[in-house]
C-alpha cells in the first residue's frame, strides 16, 4: 500500500517510531501531504526529545518566525548548548533584536544567564558592538551592566577593546559600571582600548571619574605603553596630555617606553617622547641598555640621529655584554 493511502493517524504512528530529526524530516519529505502533516510534529519532537536543539539553532541564526514556532511547541527558553549558552545568549551576540526581543517576552527567561565562561548575554552583545541588542539589555530587571566573567572582563572592558563608542556610552550611563575595572590580568578598559587604538573610546574614558590614566596590569605596561606598542600616534598624544601620566614608565624588565620605540624604529613616537621634560634619553635598563643601543642594534638610522642630538645622550655607552 502507498504512503499516500495511509491514514494521518498511522503517519503520525510511523512517525513516532522513528529516533531521529533527521529520520523524521526525510519521511515527512516523501510527499508534500506527509511533510504538511508532519512539519508541526518535528518542532514538537525537537521539543520534547531533542533538548530544544532547533531553538538554539533557529535563534543563532535570527529565524525569528522559526523562534516563535519551536515557542508554540513547547521548546524549552532556558535550553543550553555545548558552552551552556541559551537562545538568548546566542541571539544576543549574533545581534538578532527581533529574536532578543521575543526571547526577553518568553515566561522563566534569565536575562543575565551566564554561560560555562560566565559571559553574559550582554557581555557577548557589547563585544560585537550589537547596540540595539545592548539596549534592550539594558533595559531589563536583574541584568547587571558590570557583570565579571571567567577571565574578570566586564562588558565595558569587551567594548572599549573593539572601539564600539555608541555601546561604551551606553554602558559608562549606568551608574553600576566602573569605568576603571581591571580584569585578571591588570589591564582596565582604558588600556585594552589604548593598545588597539580607539581614540574615540579612549577619549570617553578619560573624561570619566576615578579613570587613572596610568594605570599598570601585571606585566607593569601602562596605557600609554599599550598605545606605543601598537603604534597608535593618535592615543599617545591624548595620553601624554593627561596628568599624572609618566611618560619615563618602566615595565618589569625595566623598560621605558622610548626604550621600546627606539628598539622598534618609531621615528614619530620617538620624537613624541623626547619632547617630554620628564623623559630619560639615556636611560639604562638592567642591562645597561639604552635607547640609543637599541635603536643602533637595529639598525634604525633616523632614531639614531635623533637621540644623538639629545643633551646627556652617551654615544659611547657599554651595557653589561
Amino acid at each position: 500500500m502507498p504512503l499516500s493511502d495511509l491514514s494521518d493517524k498511522l503517519l503520525l504512528r510511523i512517525s513516532g517510531e522513528l529516533d531521529s530529526n533527521a529520520d523524521i524530516n526525510a519521511f515527512a519529505r516523501s510527499n508534500w501531504r506527509l511533510y504538511s502533516n508532519l512539519n508541526a510534529y518535528l518542532y514538537r519532537h525537537n521539543a520534547r526529545q531533542l533538548g530544544s536543539s532547533g531553538l538554539l539553532w533557529a535563534a543563532e541564526y535570527g529565524l525569528t518566525v522559526v523562534v516563535q514556532r519551536f515557542l508554540d511547541e513547547g521548546a524549552n527558553v532556558e535550553a543550553k548548548d555545548a558552552r551552556h549558552r541559551t537562545p538568548l545568549c546566542l541571539a544576543a551576540e549574533n545581534g538578532h533584536e527581533a529574536v532578543v526581543k521575543l526571547l526577553l517576552a518568553q515566561l522563566g527567561v534569565d536575562p543575565d544567564c551566564q554561560d560555562y565562561y560566565d559571559r553574559t548575554p550582554l557581555s557577548w552583545a557589547t563585544e560585537n558592538g550589537h547596540e540595539a541588542v545592548v539596549k534592550l539589555l539594558l533595559g531589563q530587571h536583574g541584568v547587571d551592566p558590570d557583570s565579571q566573567d571567567f577571565h574578570n572582563r566586564t562588558p565595558l572592558s569587551r567594548a572599549a577593546e573593539n572601539g564600539h563608542k555608541a555601546v561604551v556610552k551606553l554602558l559608562l550611563a549606568q551608574d553600576a559600571v566602573n569605568p576603571d575595572f581591571c580584569s585578571e590580568d591588570g589591564q582596565t578598559p582604558l588600556s585594552w582600548a589604548a593598545d588597539n587604538g580607539h581614540e574615540a573610546v579612549v577619549k570617553l574614558l578619560l573624561a570619566q571619574d576615578g579613570v587613572d590614566p596610568d594605570s599598570r596590569d601585571e606585566n607593569d605596561w601602562t596605557p600609554l605603553l599599550h598605545a606605543f606598542w601598537s603604534g597608535h600616534e593618535a592615543v599617545l598624544k591624548l595620553l601624554l596630555a593627561q596628568d599624572g601620566v609618566n611618560p619615563d614608565s618602566r615595565d618589569e624588565d625595566n623598560r621605558t617606553p622610548l626604550s621600546w620605540a627606539a628598539e622598534n624604529g618609531h621615528e614619530t613616537i620617538v620624537k613624541l617622547l623626547l619632547a617630554q621634560d620628564a623623559v630619560n634619553p639615556d636611560f639604562c635598563n638592567e642591562d645597561g641598555r639604552t635607547p640609543l643601543s637599541w635603536a643602533a642594534d637595529n639598525g634604525h638610522e633616523a632614531v639614531v640621529k635623533l637621540l644623538l642630538a639629545q643633551d646627556g645622550v652617551n654615544p659611547d655607552s657599554r651595557d653589561k655584554y
